[in-house]
């Protein structure tokens, strides 16, 4: 294809309102022309096989980056995601184990009288319907004090928790 000459492409792109497009005849409508081999726009040119920027260095084609940022910013999403549901998770476990505390706190409580041993197997019974482990029963006085574990596969320790109960005192007087 033989190179249209200036006047020719000013005298075509006068023809159209749209800078941005080619008028098949070899010509940029405002932009300048375009000989086959490239194109000189007064800013740049395109030769087909890079694109030189207005400082005259080889730019670099943006083409996927769209998908790169879009994919970068998923991951971003679904990483803030699983530290969500890590955090609701152990926020789970950790009220678990201090109803499962507080409940076999109660129950000790109510067979404290009976002896150590009475008191803190029904407190055993109620932390692990309430899906805790015992992990400590003491009993002090009147007063028992039940510590609690709640494991869930999740997390990557155990979440604790320790309930006090006893008979309340008589006011004074």
């Amino acid at each position: 294809m033989t190179p249209a000459s200036p006047t020719a492409c000013a005298d075509r792109s006068s023809r159209s309102n749209r800078a941005d497009r080619s008028d098949g005849a070899g010509c940029w409508d405002g932009a300048g022309c375009w000989d086959g081999a490239g194109c000189w726009d007064g800013a740049g040119c395109w030769d087909g096989a890079g694109c030189w920027d207005d400082a005259g260095r080889a730019g670099r084609s943006d083409r996927g980056a769209a998908s790169v940022l879009v994919l970068a910013i998923g991951l971003v999403l679904v990483a803030a995601g699983l530290v969500g549901a890590l955090a609701a998770n152990a926020r789970v476990a950790r009220h678990q184990a201090r109803t499962a505390a507080d409940f076999g706190a109660l129950a000790g409580a109510l067979r404290v009288a009976e002896g150590p041993k009475s008191a803190c197997a029904a407190a055993g019974r109620l932390v692990e319907a309430n899906g805790g482990a015992l992990a400590s029963c003491e009993i002090e006085g009147l007063e028992i004090v039940v510590h609690v574990t709640v494991t869930t596969g999740r997390l990557p320790r155990p979440a604790r928790a320790a309930a006090r109960a006893g008979p309340l005192s008589a006011p004074a007087g």
